[in-house]
């Protein structure tokens, strides 16, 4: 089962991200993994058709996905849309942003749309949120409460080894598993 990871990242911390969800598909010992980031150059349209999932993933620069993920969804999907190439693969988002908030919902919204227009199936955190009591703490997975898909928030002072805490790339680790469970189920007997 081939479950691809379509993502750009501006200053690495995204591609970390990436990194985790990509440890998490590899949990599934019948799952691989396969990254891609936009800003590398051509893309392999092979892989991506024979791809059981599809993971979006983007920073989000002022509320929005990154301009590198949004000409490869406006430009460069249009022979997959028309054909209906990624009907009924699993689709699923990741974010990253340094404020806490960042209105990354705005950006796993536009990745769940574009899933949607391409009559993608979308997975989302099925967790409840984390860090929401007065006993939690910020070391919770889903610490940024998020059910679309996995939030995350990096300091903009440091670099993307220090930046991400644990607790997000572990959350981002399960919706790679998650993705994977799910491909599975989906998938031809």
């Amino acid at each position: 089962m081939l479950i691809s990871i379509v993502y750009d990242s501006g200053f690495g911390h995204t591609a970390r991200v990436a990194e985790a969800v990509a440890a998490g598909i590899g949990e599934l010992r019948e799952a691989e993994a396969r990254l891609i980031a936009v800003a590398d150059g051509p893309m392999d349209w092979e892989a991506l058709e024979r791809s059981d999932a599809i993971i979006f993933g983007s920073p989000t620069y002022n509320g929005l996905i990154s301009a590198k993920l949004k000409q490869f969804f406006e430009d460069s999907t249009k022979a997959a849309w028309s054909a209906q190439k990624w009907r009924n693969k699993i689709a699923a988002g990741f974010t990253n942003s340094g404020a806490q908030h960042g209105d990354k919902l705005n950006s796993l919204i536009s990745m769940a749309l574009f899933a949607a227009q391409h009559g993608m199936i979308w997975v989302g955190l099925d967790m409840m949120p984390g860090n929401s009591s007065s006993t939690g703490s910020v070391d919770d997975l889903n610490r940024l409460g998020s059910w679309l898909g996995v939030m995350t928030q990096s300091n903009v002072d440091q670099a993307p080894d220090v930046a991400l805490i644990g607790s997000d790339l572990k959350t981002a680790q399960y919706l790679g598993r998650r993705v994977a469970e799910t491909a599975g189920r989906f998938r031809p007997a």
